[in-house]
């Protein structure tokens, strides 16, 4: 009884996500266009998503491209220290290990996925 209740989807989880994603977005200086094809839904449900009007359904691709972009934002924000300039030029630089431009290489899933990973490393050098 008690794992059901912990493992059960809260109503608000959507929300939350929902609002990290575009935060997220709108800090790294992405065009709603561009974070609209990032996580598959249309440029009007990006501004729907901003008003607050549009929670990301929890069974739907979006919020799980959603949940990924959210973890690159982290990621990339605690190597730049919180430095936000930072953060957006790394993105829109050409990278060498990544064999091309971050932003670009997360346009599709494997790419968002190959930048996370990179990010990752970057964090915990062995």
């Amino acid at each position: 009884m008690i794992a059901n209740a912990l493992s059960a989807p809260k109503p608000q989880d959507a929300s939350i996500v929902s609002k990290a994603a575009v935060r997220a977005a709108e800090r790294l200086g992405i065009p709603v266009q561009l974070f609209a094809t990032i996580i598959g839904v249309s440029e009007a449900t990006v501004s729907r998503m901003k008003k607050g009007d549009f929670p990301l359904d929890r069974d739907r691709n979006a919020f799980q491209l959603s949940l990924l972009f959210v973890r690159l934002y982290h990621s990339l924000d605690a190597i730049v220290g919180g430095d936000q300039a930072a953060a957006a030029s790394w993105l829109k630089s050409p990278n060498t290990a990544l064999g091309n431009r971050p932003i670009d290489a997360v346009q599709s899933i494997a790419g968002l996925m190959n930048v996370i990973d990179y990010l990752d490393s970057r964090r915990a050098p062995l």
